[in-house]
C-alpha cells in the first residue's frame, strides 16, 4: 500500500511540475515553442524554423512606436532579417479593434496578432518596452532583451551590408 501511495505521489508531482513549468516565463536556454496565429490580414502563420529574432509588443503605445520604425523599412525587412513582429491585441475592446485592425492592414510589414488570453503568458516583459527573443537554429533562446522602441529598435537589427 505504501508503494502505491509513493507511486501516486510521484505521478502527481510530475504532472504538477509539468504544468508549472509550462507557465514559467521563458529564459535563455529554453526551447521557444512553435505557435500558430493570424496576421493583420487574417492569414494564418506558424512560426518558421528560420526565424532568429522575435519582437513582441505587449501594449498599443509600444506597438505604435515599433510600427513607426517598421513602416519606414522595405516591406520585406522583417523576413530579410529572419524576424517577426508579434503584437498583443488580446483584451482590446471591440471599438478599439474597429479602428486598429484596418489601420494595421495598411502597414507594409507583417504584424502577427497575439489574440488569446494565455498566448503571451511565458513571454517576459517590462513596462513600455519591446521584448526581443534571439533564437538559435534549433529554436533555443540565446538572448532575451528589453528594448525601448523609440530609441533602440534599429540596433536590434544588423546594419545592411554595403
Amino acid at each position: 500500500m505504501r508503494a502505491f501511495f509513493c507511486s501516486a505521489f510521484a505521478f502527481v508531482s510530475l504532472i504538477l511540475a509539468d504544468v508549472s513549468s509550462a507557465t514559467e516565463p521563458y529564459k535563455v536556454g529554453d526551447l521557444f515553442e512553435s505557435f500558430t496565429t493570424q496576421d493583420q490580414h487574417e492569414k494564418s502563420y506558424t512560426l518558421e524554423p528560420t526565424v532568429r529574432t522575435i519582437v513582441v509588443s505587449f501594449t498599443m503605445g509600444v506597438g505604435k512606436d515599433a510600427n513607426r520604425f517598421f513602416e519606414k523599412q522595405p516591406a520585406t525587412f522583417l523576413a530579410d532579417q529572419q524576424s517577426i513582429f508579434l503584437s498583443n491585441i488580446y483584451g482590446m475592446p471591440s471599438v478599439g479593434r474597429f479602428f486598429a485592425l484596418p489601420k494595421m492592414k495598411k502597414y507594409p510589414h507583417r504584424i502577427l496578432l497575439a489574440d488569446s488570453e494565455h498566448f503571451l503568458d511565458r513571454y517576459p516583459k517590462q513596462e513600455d518596452m519591446l521584448t526581443v527573443f534571439r533564437l538559435a537554429p534549433d529554436s533555443k533562446i540565446t538572448a532575451i532583451e528589453f528594448v525601448d522602441p523609440e530609441k533602440n529598435l534599429p540596433a536590434v537589427f544588423p546594419a545592411p551590408a554595403k
